[in-house]
């Protein structure tokens, strides 16, 4: 394109932003493990609760709610772990889904059955049901309650569809069930108070926000149990066990901090989202958005065209200098038919749509060239 490439595949991952790096390249300066006593540990131990803190602050928590993993697939196996039952919508990501048992058809990571899983339907626009919801919590057995909980995300990796949570907790909090969100795509991204939402568990990744790779937290709301997957030396007030990840977690601190301010730019990438799909659907009859009528974050457009294949796109896109992706990027590379899409109806279309989704860097050109690119590739 004689341009510099376009990034638009910022829900996978988005681009190191230079104060995380600056926080990392500072914590690799000197030995450093949080948890000894000498000076060079009480000084990474200030590194890490200073990280803490600007998670908390940025995810409306407490510093203490606040338990650092290595990322959002971690922090969903363990709000989950020791529940018995687990009621979960038709689109969560692979790390909850891998968890349940025969209800989904999936393997779990040790290859035995996982727990009783509810599956809740959603709506042809990618919104969890709440009706089918309010029937399937109501109807569980009352000795099971205790030891179910409801998963939902906060927001979808694919159509960027924003679920209704706070009616979900509410429902959840009728029938005396606790409730996890994944909220790994949404933190920084919209509004997100995780004490006023009444959340039991929350899950966060840093590399959606401009931190690293590998690390994330779980958020825990005060007086809740936690069955710890990793024992060893009680890092973390024992709630997960080994060394901390002492570089990444000062990155995933500066990446808060600077991402404090981010939703405000997320509302205006929503308005040159909407110009794009506008472009998209004017020259491309054969084209569908998927959840465009209803609340989805600012960065995301998941488009197909008819008989067009996502992997077509993707590898055509890549040639052109414009990176996208065919829906979730966490299946280790592989390109196949979302689960969303087939949960929302799309038919054959779920294996024809692209995900496009901008990041803390994607500026207005960028949709503006990204559509001068797809319109040439269309009309060749």
């Amino acid at each position: 394109m004689g341009k510099s490439p376009l990034y638009f595949d910022n829900n996978a991952t988005a681009p190191l932003r230079p104060e995380a790096s600056a926080a990392m390249h500072k914590a690799m300066g000197a030995p450093a493990n949080p948890s000894s006593v000498h000076s060079f540990g009480r000084t990474a131990r200030l590194t890490v609760e200073a990280a803490r803190e600007s998670v908390a602050l940025l995810a409306g928590s407490r510093a203490a709610d606040v338990v650092f993993t290595s990322g959002g697939t971690e922090s969903n196996n363990l709000a989950l772990a020791g529940f018995r039952h687990v009621v979960i919508s038709a689109i969560e990501h692979d790390s909850v889904r891998a968890l349940t048992g025969d209800t989904l058809n999936v393997d779990t990571l040790t290859g035995q059955a996982g727990a009783e899983t509810s599956v809740i339907n959603v709506t042809s626009d990618g919104v969890i049901d709440l009706e089918h919801a309010r029937a399937v919590l109501a109807g569980l057995p009352d000795d099971l309650r205790s030891s179910t909980i409801l998963s939902v995300m906060a927001a979808n990796n694919e159509t960027g569809v924003i679920q209704p949570v706070a009616e979900l907790v509410a429902l959840a909090r009728e029938n005396n069930i606790a409730v996890h969100s994944d909220m790994v795509q949404l933190l920084g991204k919209d509004h997100f108070n995780f004490a006023a939402l009444d959340l039991d568990y929350a899950s966060l990744s840093a590399h959606k926000i401009g931190g690293p790779a590998g690390v994330g937290a779980l958020l825990v709301k005060p007086g809740n149990a936690l069955q710890s997957l990793l024992r060893g030396g009680g890092q973390e007030q024992g709630r997960r066990s080994g060394t901390e990840n002492f570089i990444g977690i000062a990155g995933f601190g500066a990446a808060a901090s600077a991402a404090f301010g981010d939703v405000a730019h997320y509302e205006a990438m929503s308005k040159w989202r909407d110009q794009f799909e506008d472009m998209m659907l004017a020259h491309m009859p054969e084209a569908h958005v998927f959840g465009q009528q209803v609340p989805r974050m600012g960065n995301t457009s998941c488009l197909a065209i008819a008989g067009k294949s996502a992997e077509t796109m993707v590898m055509a896109l890549d040639i052109a200098g414009a990176a996208i992706s065919a829906g979730s990027a966490c299946s280790s590379g592989k390109v196949k038919a979302s689960h969303v899409l087939a949960a929302m109806g799309a038919g054959d279309l779920a294996g024809q749509a692209v995900r496009i989704s901008g990041g803390w860097q994607t500026k207005k050109t960028d949709f503006e060239r990204l559509a001068d690119v797809f319109l040439g590739l269309y009309k060749r």
